[in-house]
């Protein structure tokens, strides 16, 4: 099969902003559990965790909870933020399906983010956008970090070469562990400390990939 360029992507504050959805989810979930009424999630909070993996957000949201049961209450949220989403959807970025549209033209594209299972696959229902993606992953999905699953998703599809793009440093230091260019989404949740290509918006991402995917 004849190799082809790639675009991945992560998805909160990249493609879209669920931070609404995911907090009303979580405080669904979290409401089912009288210990934990005074755990009530903030926006803000969800802000802040965004890019995290399932186990560190559990991790900081019920420090002195025992680790299996901080899972299956973190479980219960991502369960919760499914129907959500499936009810709801997000907050897509202005101008992604014209952008995706541009780019699968030339690339093929693909998603890897620190979701859970059934996380990506809401996004994809609600908003109809799955048929741009050739392949995707997670690490509710592998448990493995975004760097790994960045390599997966390498091993498994016919890529020449690829470029990230995320929102946060923990998706620059994924790509480091990946061996692939990054392109920094400055519109979205977070902070690259690296002198990285960058964007302010969607349309400019083309343009970008372009200039590192052919070179």
């Amino acid at each position: 099969m004849m190799k082809k360029n790639a675009v991945i992507f992560d998805v909160d504050g990249t493609l879209w902003d669920s931070c609404q959805a995911v907090t009303n989810a979580w405080n669904t979930a979290i409401s089912k559990y009288p210990q934990l009424q005074k755990n009530i999630v903030t926006l803000e909070m969800v802000r802040g965790f965004m890019g995290k993996t399932t186990p560190e957000i559990g991790s900081a949201l019920f420090p002195d909870m025992e680790f299996e049961k901080m899972l299956s209450i973190m479980e219960q949220c991502g369960k919760e933020e499914e129907i959500e989403i499936a009810k709801n959807g997000g907050i897509l970025f202005d101008d992604l399906e014209s952008t995706l549209q541009i780019l699968s033209q030339k690339y093929d594209l693909y998603i890897v983010s620190n979701c859970q299972a059934g996380y990506i696959e809401a996004f994809f229902d609600y908003h109809k956008l799955g048929h741009y993606f050739k392949d995707y992953e997670n690490s509710g999905r592998t448990g493995k970090p975004k760097g790994e699953n960045i390599k997966l998703i390498l091993q498994r599809n016919p890529i020449a070469k690829a470029v990230y793009i995320g929102d946060t440093q923990g998706d620059y230091e994924a790509t480091k562990i990946a061996q692939i260019p990054f392109i920094y989404a400055e519109y979205g949740f977070g902070t690259v400390n690296a002198s990285v290509p960058s964007v302010k918006n969607m349309k400019q991402i083309p343009s970008q990939v372009d200039s590192i995917l052919q070179s």
